[in-house]
Formats: C-alpha cells, sequence, structure tokens
C-alpha cells in the first residue's frame, strides 16, 4: 500500500450481489457469508451484500434475508455499511427488516432495456424510485440510485447524453446520497467518461450529492474509464473480487471489473483506498475454488507490484 498523494478513492464491492447473481456457480449462503467474511478482513468497508427482488427474476439471491443474518454477525461488521438492491417498496421494506444500512435502486437510460430489465417505462422506474427512497428516507436509511446503461444500450445503441442528464435531474430532485452512472454492458471509452460525468456534474450542482460510477471490462475499458471519471472527480468506484459477474440481462454483457485490479492501478497512481491488495488477491483464489471456475481478475494473477527480490538479473 502506498501513501496517499491525492487523497482517498472509496471502493464499493459489489461481488456478493452483483457478481454471483449471473455466475453459473450455485454458491451457498454460507459461502456468501464467507465471502463477506473475506471483504471485511481486506478491509472493505461498503460491500453489497444482497438483493430484495423477486426470487423469480433472480433465483439467486433469494436468500437475501438469510446472507445480511450472516453478515452483521460478523466480526467487524459493525464498521462496513452493507447496502442491498431493491426495485419496490416491498424490497425496500425487506431490506430494512434485515438490517441494511443503504438500499440502491436503478432507472434504466433507454426505453427498451427498461421494459426487459424492470418490466417498467422509464418514467415509472423514476416513480418506483420516488417511492423506494421515501420509505428508505423514513427508516433513516441511506439511498444511491444508479442510471442504468448510461453510455449504451443492447437493444438501441448509444443513448443521448442529454437523456441521461434528464433522467439525472430528475433523480437529483429526490436527494439521493448518491448517484451512479454505470456502463452495464461494457462499451464506454473515455472520452465518453469524460463527457457524461461533466454533464451530470453540471445537473448535480455544488450540493452534497456525490457521483459514483460502475463499469463492466466487457471490452477492456473498464480501468482506462477509471481513470478518466477520476479526472472528473468521481472519488467512488463500484467493483467485483475477481471481476465475476455482469448484467444476465443483457446479451453478452459480461465483466464487472476486478476489485484487486481497480485497487492496484490507483493506488500506484497516488490515491488511497484503505484496502489490503494482497488480501484480495487472496480472496480471490479462494473464490475462484468456491465458483469451481477460471476468474477473470489480472491481479490476482499476477500479484501487486514486484519487490525486486524474485527478479532476476
Amino acid at each position: 500500500m502506498r501513501d496517499s498523494e491525492f487523497g482517498p478513492v472509496q471502493i464499493v464491492e459489489v461481488s456478493p450481489r452483483d457478481g454471483l447473481q449471473a455466475d453459473p456457480a450455485d454458491v451457498t449462503t454460507a459461502n456468501k457469508v464467507a465471502l463477506v467474511e473475506r471483504l471485511i478482513a481486506a478491509g472493505n468497508t461498503r460491500i453489497e451484500a444482497a438483493s430484495f427482488v423477486s426470487p423469480k427474476a433472480v433465483p439467486k439471491m433469494a436468500d437475501g434475508d438469510a446472507v445480511m443474518a450472516g453478515v452483521r454477525s460478523l466480526a467487524g461488521a459493525d464498521t462496513v455499511s452493507f447496502s442491498a438492491l431493491a426495485l419496490n417498496v416491498r424490497g425496500v421494506e425487506r431490506a430494512i427488516a434485515a438490517g441494511v444500512g443503504e438500499v440502491t435502486g436503478v432507472v434504466v437510460a433507454s426505453e427498451t432495456f427498461s421494459q426487459r430489465n424492470q418490466n417498467a417505462t422509464v418514467a415509472e422506474s423514476i416513480e418506483r424510485w420516488k417511492h423506494i427512497s421515501a420509505a428508505a428516507r423514513a427508516a433513516g436509511v441511506r439511498t444511491s440510485v444508479t442510471i442504468s446503461a448510461a453510455f449504451g444500450c443492447p437493444f438501441e445503441g448509444r443513448i443521448d447524453p442529454t437523456r441521461v442528464a434528464s433522467i439525472a435531474a430528475e433523480l437529483v430532485a429526490t436527494e439521493p446520497d448518491e448517484l451512479a452512472l454505470a456502463d452495464t454492458i461494457g462499451v464506454a471509452v473515455p472520452t465518453q467518461v469524460h463527457g457524461l460525468f461533466s454533464t451530470v456534474n453540471d445537473v448535480c450542482g455544488s450540493g452534497p450529492l456525490a457521483l459514483r460510477a460502475h463499469f463492466h471490462n466487457t471490452r477492456n475499458t473498464a480501468l482506462a474509464n477509471i481513470a478518466a471519471a477520476l479526472d472528473e472527480g468521481v472519488r467512488i468506484f463500484d467493483s467485483s473480487l475477481g471481476g465475476v459477474g455482469g448484467c444476465p440481462f443483457a446479451p453478452r454483457a459480461t465483466g464487472n471489473v476486478a476489485t484487486e485490479d481497480v485497487v492496484y492501478m490507483i493506488e500506484q497512481m497516488g490515491y488511497e483506498t484503505g484496502i489490503d491488495l494482497d488480501a484480495l488477491i487472496n480472496a480471490a483464489a479462494w473464490l475462484e475454488d468456491v465458483l469451481g471456475h477460471g476468474i477473470p481478475g489480472l491481479v490476482s494473477k499476477a500479484g501487486g507490484f514486484p519487490t525486486g527480490e524474485h527478479l532476476s538479473h
């Protein structure tokens, strides 16, 4: 871990939810809790632990209540903010009852993908979010909302940045704690990232709302996009241990960016994450064994920056 030159960057670890929900392996509740335990030990302080959506839509996340019961009793859990996905008020109620500290919602930027992903129009999703947000705030729970497919849609192609900005303006009016832009299908490049975050920054103004980024590495651009977002002032990033997961509702949309790859890059750039890279690498090896297949992360294979003692002369 390097001394910080440019200040802290916060990682939101999404492997227990967004990572595992699309993986072919059937991970037991006990192993989901064990995964979170390893993430806490590595220094993660924000973890997306569960999903409270219809088990018919996402069957691998049907054990959200049991997962939350398990992770809340872990050593160090009191220092971690656990979040969960909810797409309606019933989901929020379940999440709050389970003890989450943050509720996350999603609004898709394209009409076609919104209908296929959430069975609702974009306008209907925004209205749902208003109810979700109100219920969470009434319970004293943090709220974050993600604009999904903000850079491109598998069915409609490129998304007009003014459309994303318009959606962002409606969401900002609900006063969430965070607003995230997601490259759900992994098509974004750094120039797009600069442009869209600059545009949405203008919409957000100078208030307390924090911007977050969620990049997929489907086309090997996630790390470059994170560097671009850092240039735009973004200091909160989603990532998934080992790079597991993707979007189960988008064709060929594999590729959450690997947490260990992100931590390596941004700490070598001079930022501080507070996460132990070696512990992440060990956790990724454990996860690979649990899943029974290889994982795409690279730093977990190559290791951190070489110290010199193993180099040939």
